[in-house]
């Protein structure tokens, strides 16, 4: 719905619900797999702090996804988004993500690197009609993220974190938030223009509903993402 053509997931571990929805969106062609068993050839630290979680391995090795990925696809894709799963990078100026960057390297030529803030939408704050607590969905685990339309406003008083849009072939070496080593400029995209919907804990916990702002822009994808759902779902054998 946002333009996206392919989707990569890295695979260290995952219950069989997940594997039979995996392996549906890939025999659709839509998602490739890579098994990602690094913890078979070391022992990646399961937190960031290198001196309270250990390993040989900073933080299950996502550095080393995050490369392998830009070097994987460096030739076959004009763009690689580098976030998490429940991560979106949203456009909000227009309808996709092709779209939206057709406009900004109009505006920046020279630019090779996309800073997409993250905003934070909490789950513990839920939208209150609740128009998308549908029964089929009940038993499905994971996050509805159509209940969740509150966002956080960012405290630039402290490091808020970014996730990235890039041109590969300009990508020598990237981190989680930033490029280390590339050609070309980076531009810091303004988050009216787009922003990452990320429904997670909240980070600033003591926000009530009315401090939040309500953002409904996954509302926009109605139309066409729940009946997409249900149909992923019931390939994959999730519904009631």
């Amino acid at each position: 719905l946002l333009g996206v053509q392919h989707v990569v997931v890295y695979n260290t571990s995952c219950g069989p619900d997940l594997e039979r929805l995996l392996q549906s969106y890939t025999q659709e062609g839509f998602v490739e797999v890579v098994p990602w068993r690094i913890d078979q050839h070391m022992n990646p630290s399961h937190g960031w702090q290198p001196s309270e979680h250990g390993g040989d391995i900073h933080y299950y090795g996502q550095l080393t996804t995050l490369n392998d990925c830009v070097y994987r696809h460096m030739y076959q894709s004009r763009y690689v988004l580098l976030n998490d799963i429940d991560e979106i990078i949203t456009p909000y100026q227009h309808q996709t993500l092709p779209q939206m960057m057709d406009v900004l390297q109009r505006q920046h030529p020279k630019a090779e690197v996309f800073l997409i803030e993250n905003h934070i939408f909490p789950k513990s704050q839920f939208e209150p009609s609740g128009r998308f607590k549908r029964p089929r969905w009940r038993n499905v685990p994971g996050i509805n993220i159509m209940e969740h339309i509150y966002r956080e406003e960012p405290d630039y008083h402290i490091y808020h974190p970014s996730k990235m849009i890039v041109r590969p072939r300009a990508v020598e070496q990237t981190s989680v938030h930033s490029v280390l080593r590339n050609f070309g400029q980076t531009v810091k995209v303004p988050p009216n223009v787009c922003h990452i919907i990320h429904v997670r804990v909240p980070l600033r916990g003591g926000l009530t509903k009315e401090e939040l702002h309500e953002d409904k822009r996954v509302w926009d994808y109605e139309r066409q993402l729940v009946p997409n759902v249900d149909k992923a779902l019931e390939q994959a054998g999730l519904l009631i």
